[in-house]
């Protein structure tokens, strides 16, 4: 009676749902600005992507509580 598993999961299911646990925050440099981005993502301080801008740099609204 108790809640236990009536079959096992499958090693695809267990791998999808340890995929999206994601702790490990991978940080590069960027190039131009040297603040800390995600690779692979344009700066969003900067707006460089591989050392060409991009976009336009976004204003950061910093509010102090």
């Amino acid at each position: 009676m108790a809640g236990e598993p009536k079959r096992r999961h499958s090693k695809a299911r267990k791998r999808t749902r340890r995929a999206a646990i994601n702790l490990a925050v991978n940080l590069i440099e960027c190039k131009n600005c040297g603040k800390l981005v995600q690779p692979h993502i344009v700066c969003v301080f900067c707006g460089f992507y591989g050392g060409k801008s991009v976009t336009k740099p976004q204003q950061v609204v910093v509010t102090k509580a």
